[in-house]
């Protein structure tokens, strides 16, 4: 009998949530379809999960779609904290 992983839970900064809301409704799905992916552990390779470095370090970003991503922090191992969302300019 497989073992099911626990719970992975999300938190989310205000600028997540406020960026999000500014998305357009197609994205805005792309988002949650990511998100729900990204909470079931085994697809981190599909979604590009990466450390970022440089004035990011200690954060990792994962891909929404070609142009956009999330960047995160893990807060404990079944735990992490979505940052903000955006293009590559999230990254400046």
């Amino acid at each position: 009998m497989p073992v099911r992983p626990r719970r992975f839970w999300l938190r989310t900064r205000p600028e997540f949530i406020r960026v999000y809301g500014r998305l357009e409704l197609t994205l805005q799905e792309e988002v949650r379809e990511r998100v729900f992916e990204f909470r079931e552990r085994v697809n981190h390779g599909r979604l590009k999960v990466h450390k970022l470095h440089g004035r990011m370090e200690g954060r990792l970003s994962f891909s929404v779609n070609y142009k956009y991503r999330i960047v995160f922090k893990y807060i404990d191992k079944n735990t992490a904290e979505f940052l903000t969302i955006g293009d590559h300019d999230i990254y400046k």
